[in-house]
Order: C-alpha cells, then structure tokens, then sequence
C-alpha cells in the first residue's frame, strides 16, 4: 500500500442545512503537486481548511504519512507539518518580512532577529525566492507578499502546503517565478496543492488533479493523460464549449472621450494619472494591470463616482442622446439625462447591490425613478428577474430571497444580468467572472460579446491574461496609475502584456 503524505477518507461538513462535502476522499502524494478542482461551492476551500485546522469534520478520517490524526486548530495542523497559504494574507503591514515570519513563534526566536533572518535567508536560496527579509510589508507588491506567507510557512516545518487561489493577481513572469519555485519545493518531496480555477496553469503545473463537484470527489487524474476539456466536463457533469468568441464589428462610433484623467484618494496619492484613451462602440476594451492600480478607480471617475482634478475630460457621445461632459456629473445626474452607462463595480454587495433585498428589489433600485406616481409597481422587475435568474441559473430559493445569502458566483450573476438587462451603451465591468466557475464565466464572456455586436462599448477589467487575450479587441495596460501602452488583443502576447503591467516606459 502506497505510503500517501496525506489521505483524507470520506470526508463531510456540513454548515447547517448546507452540505460541503460528502464523503469526499483525495491524497496527497511527496514530491508531488495535486491541483485541486471544482465549480464554486464544490467544496475544495472547505476540505483544505479542515487539513489545516480551521474546520473540523463531521464525519471522515484524516492520515499524515501514514497516521492517523486529529486536526483540531491550525497550531495541530502546524504540529504535523501542514501549513496552508490563504487569498487574503494574514501579514502586518508596519513589521518587516523577517518580523511576520517569527511572529507567533517562542519568545527566543523572536528575540534573535539575526538567527531568524540567517534561517530565513537560507529557505530563500535553497528554494529560489526573491524576497527581501527586511522590506516592511506595506512597502511590497502581491506577489511579496504572496512570497513572504510561503517562507513564513516553511520557516515553521510545513512539508504539506496548500495553496488558495494563488495565481489570482499575479503577472505572467510573476506566475512563472511562483512555480519555477514550486518545482523546486516538489523537488525537495514537499507535497503541495494548488486550489485554482485556471486550467491553463493545472496543465502547466500539477501532476495529478483531483476534482470535486457538490462537494464529493468525482476523480483524480494524472494531468499528462487529460485535456482542459476532459477536466471541464469532469467538474461541471456536462460538456461545454471553451471557447471566448471575438467577433469583429466593422461600423464603430467614439462613444467615449478621456482626457487627461487625475484621481486622488483619500490619502493623497494620485492612483489614477493623466489617463487618456478612447472607447468605440461595438468593441470590448481590457484593462489590464496589477491590483491596486487604478482601474477601480477610472471606471468610477467615468461613472460619477470618484471626483476627476482640474483639467480632466469626459465626453460622452452618442447619437440618440448627444455629447455630454460626464466630469462634475453624479451618477444620478448621468442615469437623469439618460445616458445608458451601466457599471459591475468589483464591490458587490457595498456598491452594486443591497444584500437585504431580493433579485426583484434590487432590479428595481435601477427602474424607481422612472414611476410616475407614488405607487411601485413589481410586476416588470419581477419579470425581469425571473429572466436574469433563468438566463444566468442563479441559484436562489425565490426571487425574494436576500442576495446577501447567495453565494458569491450568484450574487455576480444578479449583478451582470441586471446591469446588461438596461440596454446600456456603454457597459464597464470590474472583474465579472471572479468567483464564477468555468460554465458561467462563458456564459458572461459570450454575452459581453453579444453586447459588442449589438453596439454597445464594453471596458472589461479582469485578472485572467488568457481571457482578456481572448476577449479584448484592444487592451490598455495601466502601470502606476498611468497608461503604459493600448495593445491589439488579436496580435499582442501575454509577455508583453505583463511585461507593460510591471515596468514604467521611460522609467
């Protein structure tokens, strides 16, 4: 019988009526990468905390090399070698590297910073990671950061790593540094698993890949004898269609003008600078660029919702309504003259909808002001619902069940489908897929591009470079708050497009 470095047999968790798992089982072997897949709340997160200690399971075992074990807290999961690095890093921003990583640990090693850094240092070379142990933390980019939990974690004895999503905001050549690194952990026998969504990295990356689907295990595969399609099928049930569409539409009209486009935050610090471009109809603009740097923030500007400096300039032109200066506009001003810009903020819930209300309150919120008297009526946003809800397959008890209680794929259903529901001309979007899995996030790619065909001018910001390549008829990249470059989406490599998001022309 193979010696596994972890065996989880017959697994469940439950959290009150919901089901996360049911009797699922993987292993992990040494000197191996397991990529673990599935649809959003198939249940992979939740089975991973639980081999580190965050949840305890219903019912199921739990074997470390052979043993079997209790995995009551993190500090046991610790204890036995297991460490898991998570989306959202737990650092302190105002300590150095070197100082996250004996946080928490015996008073001696943290008094002997030397000795820490001397380990530490030792676990950078060894592995290949390009860290400096005494940078603070808030001086870092994601991907440090990213570096930083890994070391801190192997700085504590973990030998089993499970890694959340780790991908998700990194560059191209960033990525690449990630799994030149990985390797060489599988080199050295660790075991490591990789929670993702991209099928493209699982092919590049993993040996084996287990997939999950309702939260049971469908299967495990070896990754050389299986396709992104085969893998697709396994974790949906069904076969779909991976395939973005670009469609080219010949007749495109300037919908929108930006010139010189400055937004200052609340801390003083320009994150949008002097950005200029123009948006035609009938194609979808991408804005590529790393977290934090600025796309939220000039979306919004467009929008009304973020205050442009001096000098900026917004021109919306169109046909059925005219040339409007959107810059000193609020968003009720622009939804007042009639302008039809529709905008899917990354902030779900605290922008784009009321998790307390259902699908049909929050349809209205966009339709209220155009009654004509003091009555609501219910029944064409109710309709309307019961389309985005069939359309999309938003999972949902009823339409007036509090989208606060959807998952987060369903709530970004809600939101796409509502805003495309009001014909817009233009249409902004800011990372619609994330936290979709694969069937839907098609499904929101091809009606992006059914709104390009239609006329309409689509800005879509997102994180996945192969999607952007796929979608985009030109893409801007933003570096620093400024544009580094707009590139055609048919010719241009994600190397280059990476290569603009990290590097300043002329810097």
């Amino acid at each position: 019988m193979e010696n596994y470095a972890v065996e989880l047999k017959n697994i469940t968790k439950t959290f009150g009526p919901v089901v996360a798992n049911k009797n699922a089982c993987l292993n992990i072997r040494h000197h191996e990468i397991l990529a673990l897949l599935g649809e959003n709340g198939s249940g992979k997160t939740t089975i991973m905390n639980m081999l580190a200690g965050i949840y305890y399971p219903d019912s199921g075992e739990i074997y470390v090399d052979g043993k079997l074990v209790s995995i009551k807290d993190p500090k046991d999961a610790f204890d036995l070698g297991i460490g898991m690095i998570h989306q959202h890093f737990k650092l302190i921003d105002v300590f150095t590297a070197v100082e996250n990583i004996v946080l928490g640990l015996e008073d001696k090693e943290k008094k002997n910073i030397r000795y820490a850094e001397k380990k530490a240092r030792e676990i950078c070379d060894r592995y290949g990671f390009d860290l400096d142990l005494n940078m603070k933390v808030h001086e870092m980019n994601v991907s440090q950061k990213q570096t930083l939990e890994i070391v801190k974690t192997l700085y504590r004895g973990a030998e089993i790593l499970i890694l959340d999503e780790p991908t998700t905001v990194l560059t191209p050549q960033e990525t690449e540094k990630l799994f030149n690194v990985l390797r060489n952990m599988r080199e050295d026998g660790k075991a490591i698993v990789i929670i993702t969504h991209k099928l493209h990295e699982v092919l590049e990356i993993s040996d084996r890949v287990t997939i999950l689907r309702k939260g049971e295990t469908i299967g495990t595969v070896n990754t050389a004898e299986t396709t992104a399609q085969q893998l697709t099928e396994m974790m949906v049930g069904e076969k779909i269609e991976l395939n973005i569409q670009r469609d080219l539409v010949e007749h495109r009209e300037k919908r929108l003008e930006v010139k010189n486009v400055t937004v200052i935050n609340q801390e003083g610090k320009k994150v949008v600078n002097d950005v200029t471009f123009d948006l035609y109809s009938g194609e979808v603009l991408g804005i590529a660029g790393i977290s934090g740097c600025g796309q939220k923030e000039l979306l919004e500007a467009i929008m009304g919702l973020q205050k442009c400096e001096e000098g900026g300039s917004i021109i919306y032109n169109s046909t059925a309504h005219g040339v409007h200066q959107l810059v000193g506009l609020t968003t009720k001003e622009i939804i007042g003259f009639g302008l039809h810009l529709a905008f899917v903020p990354e902030d779900r819930l605290g922008m784009g909808l009321v998790g307390n209300m259902g699908m049909t309150d929050n349809v209205m919120l966009k339709r209220y002001r155009k009654g004509s008297g003091p009555f609501l009526h219910r029944q064409q946003p109710q309709a309307t619902a019961a389309k985005i809800k069939d359309e999309l397959d938003v999972k949902t008890p009823d339409l007036e069940y509090p989208v606060r209680k959807l998952s987060g794929g369903n709530v970004q259903k809600v939101l796409v489908g509502r805003e495309i529901n009001n014909k817009p001309t233009v249409l902004m979007t800011a990372y619609a897929t994330r936290g979709l899995d694969i069937n839907t996030s098609y499904a929101i790619y091809n009606l992006l591009n059914e709104q390009k065909k239609k006329g309409v001018a689509v800005i879509y910001v997102g994180e996945d470079l192969d999607v952007l390549l796929g979608l985009s008829d030109r893409i801007l990249v933003l570096c620093e708050g400024r544009v580094n470059g707009i590139l055609d989406g048919r010719t241009t490599t994600k190397d280059e497009v990476g290569l603009l998001m990290t590097h300043r022309k002329g810097a």
